[in-house]
């Protein structure tokens, strides 16, 4: 048994752990995967989450804090040396879109204890992406675009490349592939140190969208975003091989238009003569894997595959980050996830493209978590029963049964973080009706080692979410959560409110503590009468198969709007439902969806809650849209069929439009055609800017507060609740 106190303990130091995981992107292991790091105003630490009595001090606040300075660095991440020697800390770190990629990278050295800066003569928080070579006697990063190499002896700089501009991108990226592929790090070390792998982006040709500040100044000013909408022209991708000895940089030749194909991943092989990376098409249904000889430059095609939609290539990665390969081998083995098969599957290939079926049987695998070179075993995350589930399932390498590794009676989503050596894993466990954070599971027997949990109950005299199936008149089958009011009265008619998102980014309906509560809501929506729902249409990522997702493509706007209409149709026919107080609401591309479902089905939804909308889909980013739309040539009709602005004439309930006037994801040129077209039409509605707010609308005092009020209002003005 353990302690009461000692569970306590490991419970804030995890929940610290995990929320500090967030902002870094990612939890730190120590190199043996016993324990994880913990950051703090008073050091580092490493943490071993099964014996504390084993928790050391890694630097102290007295070693991270520079000659002459007050305090300690606020550190975000570090890494270590080959020989462990040196430590490269990230600190005084600055948001870059949607994290903080940038800052400054300090060097400490555990033999002298000396703290030392690099990038002196640059400016402030403009470094990024800093790497030790693999001797441990350089490093590496990017400042303005360029790539340098620091000589940490004399803290000699070299310039990599030297055209870098706001238009010219070495060794990382721009707005739309950091968006929309999780790219941020464009830069690699052979594994011998001789030479470096980068990207170099030319955006020369993409245009600026401004976003206009006026309220931050006596004049207003224009912030530039380099954004390629759809129909554009992406930047050009090219990779570049830069020779440390020579001081030399060759571009590696690859087929085809590098303006007309993306390269989203790229690593060094194991015997680190050559890298191997992905090639898309613009297009997005043709991938191929090149191996590109680092001498030559020459590139050789060892893998190739097409889908009559789209590829999938962002389901690999569950923290969206696509750096790194997944090695299996020195021999130049990897894990490959393919959906060639009408299922997501992992394969096991080689660097001549010979590929072998490891997962055998009619289910997706949500993503990959980790490969245990110890027992040639494979832990991904799937649910070949539930849609609405995650499980952690293991398999050897070599094949056979895929085994559940997940407890039966651990019903829900579950979520598992596993130690580099795959001995141990923090655990997380989630459902509509629990949610429980922070276990030490050993692997693969997960065994409860820390039972460190935080379970939360429902509130007194509230439900949790229910799950059901609606079948609609088109005999498609729709996941759905509901919330039913407190007290619920089957003889009275309650107020329908349907939670949407309909786009291929998000699932809804997912069984965790998330599923029916409302966190814009001002109050508690079961208490103050009404029924809370929301359903899953095709095209959502669910694992059901690529049938299922790819269903919507050159359809959006369209064939998921359908699928949420037909389906609300079909709870309307239930007793206890007011289909005369029926409403919608949606975020990005749920406030996409909720407008097209109040344009194109009027007779159905009577009021409805925008958020940060796409109105317009040309005006949307050129790698999401034509992913799942195809690239426009000759005509626009797909386009123009799926979005929102086409209805507006069809609106004849109540409309809540809502836009940030800073968000440089959704702009809110969206929110003025949509304007402009309802006025054209005869149309009211609601509006609310939020000056200079992102797409989250959560920048600036009171900003949350003043949304959740709003939404509130409007909904219980326009959809009354309470049963009649």
């Amino acid at each position: 048994m353990m302690s009461p106190a000692r569970t306590t303990y490991l419970l804030v130091i995890l929940l610290t752990i995990c929320t500090q995981a967030a902002i870094a992107q990612k939890l730190q292991w120590t190199p043996d995967g016993n324990s994880f790091y913990s950051f703090s105003d008073k050091g580092i630490s490493s943490i071993d989450p099964v014996h504390p009595e084993q928790n050391k001090v890694f630097m102290s606040e007295q070693e991270l804090t520079p000659a002459g300075a007050a305090k300690a660095l606020a550190v975000q991440s570090f890494t270590l040396s080959a020989d462990g020697n040196r430590i490269l800390l990230f600190a005084n770190t600055q948001r870059v879109w949607r994290e903080n990629t940038r800052g400054d990278y300090w060097v400490f050295d555990r033999t002298t204890k000396k703290l030392t800066q690099l990038g002196k003569g640059l400016p402030s928080a403009s470094l990024m992406f800093a790497k030790f070579s693999p001797d441990g006697r350089k490093a590496a990063y990017v400042s303005k675009h360029n790539i340098y190499i620091e000589e940490l002896q004399d803290n000699k700089r070299t310039a990599v490349t030297r055209d870098g501009t706001d238009r010219i991108i070495n060794g990382t990226f721009d707005w739309a592939y950091e968006e929309e592929f999780g790219c941020q790090d464009g830069f690699r070390w052979s594994p011998d140190g001789n030479r470096i792998a980068y990207w170099k982006l030319d955006a020369t040709h993409i245009r600026n969208f401004l976003m206009i500040n006026n309220t931050d100044s006596l004049y207003s000013f224009t912030i530039p975003v380099e954004y390629p909408k759809v129909g554009q022209n992406p930047s050009s991708c090219t990779i570049w091989f830069y020779d440390v000895a020579t001081g030399k940089s060759r571009q590696a030749t690859i087929d085809g238009d590098p303006v007309q194909h993306y390269i989203p991943r790229m690593e060094w092989t194991p015997s680190g003569q050559s890298v191997i990376l992905q090639q898309l098409n613009r297009q997005q249904n043709d991938s191929r894997l090149y191996l590109v000889d680092a001498a030559s430059s020459r590139a050789k095609q060892l893998f190739h595959e097409t889908d009559a939609a789209w590829i999938d290539i962002k389901s690999r990665w569950n923290n969206n980050d696509p750096s790194g390969w997944d090695w299996i081998s020195k021999k130049g083995e990897f894990l490959w996830l393919s959906e060639k098969n009408g299922w997501r599957q992992i394969y096991k290939m080689d660097l001549t493209g010979k590929e072998t079926l490891i997962t055998k049987g009619n289910y997706d695998v949500i993503h990959f978590d980790l490969y245990d070179a110890a027992t040639q075993t494979i832990y991904f995350m799937a649910s070949p029963g539930n849609a609405t589930q995650t499980y952690l399932y293991r398999v050897s390498l070599n094949g056979g049964d895929t085994t559940r590794v997940t407890p039966e009676q651990l019903s829900g989503t579950n979520n598992y973080t596993i130690s580099p050596n795959g001995k141990i894993a923090i655990f997380d466990h989630s459902s509509a009706a629990e949610l429980a954070n922070g276990a030490i599971i050993s692997l693969p027997d997960h065994k409860e080692l820390v039972k460190a949990r935080r379970v939360i109950p429902p509130a007194p005299g509230v439900s949790p979410a229910s799950f059901f199936k609606v079948k609609t008149s088109d005999g498609v089958e729709l996941d759905g959560w509901m919330v039913k009011p407190t007290n619920f009265d089957p003889k009275k008619k309650y107020p329908v409110v349907f939670y949407v998102y309909g786009e291929p980014a998000s699932q809804t309906v997912v069984d965790n503590y998330r599923a029916g509560k409302n966190f814009l809501y001002n109050g508690n929506m079961a208490d103050d009468g009404y029924v809370y729902i929301s359903l899953e249409n095709r095209g959502a990522p669910a694992p059901k198969g690529s049938q299922w997702r790819k269903a919507i493509y050159r359809n959006i706007g369209r064939i998921n709007i359908r699928d949420q209409a037909m389906g609300a149709k079909e709870i309307l026919k239930w007793d206890f439902i007011d289909s005369s107080r029926v409403a919608v609401w949606g975020w990005s591309g749920g406030g996409s969806s909720t407008l097209n479902l109040l344009f194109q089905y009027p007779d159905i939804y009577k009021t409805g809650i925008a958020i940060a909308a796409v109105t317009n889909q040309l005006l949307y980013d050129n790698i999401y849209q034509e992913r799942y739309m195809g690239v426009p040539s000759s005509s626009n009709e797909d386009f123009v069929k799926g979005s929102p602005i086409t209805y507006a004439k069809n609106l004849r309930g109540n409309l809540l439009y809502i836009h940030g006037t800073g968000d440089d994801n959704v702009h809110y040129q969206n929110a003025e055609m949509l304007i402009n077209e309802l006025i054209r039409q005869g149309k009211q509605f609601q509006l609310m800017s939020y000056p200079n707010r992102t797409h989250s609308i959560s920048e600036g005092e009171g900003t949350s507060e003043h949304l959740s009020v709003l939404y509130t209002n409007y909904l219980k003005a326009h959809c009354p609740p309470g049963g009649r």
